[in-house]
């Protein structure tokens, strides 16, 4: 089963386009209509879409996710990266989302910087 992704809403539009053009479900805020809200509410929103959310907020989504799992809730992961050249994040997000899976990714924190080369 293939990864769909939420797009936070500091993540450039153009990500969600190259992504598409490869065949991949990608969401974002500004489409999703949920622009402004917290990022509680933009996680909850993705964890009932059974997305998983790929944001630049790198602070306040680990915070996030260690208060979800503390408080024994799910979500479907966040996948977390400093804010690089469109190119350079398309290029790890394939190489990362080729093999990931929706299992593989819940409950995690995964590092896009991890799959850089």
């Amino acid at each position: 089963m293939m990864i769909k992704l939420y797009l936070d809403e500091d993540v450039p539009e153009a990500i969600a386009i190259a992504l598409r053009l490869r065949g991949y479900d990608v969401l974002t805020v500004r489409e999703a209509k949920r622009k402004g809200l917290s990022d509680l509410d933009q996680l909850k929103f993705a964890s009932a879409e059974e997305r998983t959310l790929f944001t630049h907020n790198i602070a306040d989504f680990l915070r996030l996710h260690k208060e979800f799992t503390t408080k024994g809730h799910e979500h479907n992961g966040i996948i977390v990266s400093r804010q690089l050249t469109i190119g350079t994040i398309v290029k790890a997000l394939l190489k990362l989302l080729s093999i990931l899976t929706p299992i593989r990714a819940k409950n995690h924190v995964l590092w896009l910087s991890d799959w850089m080369s």
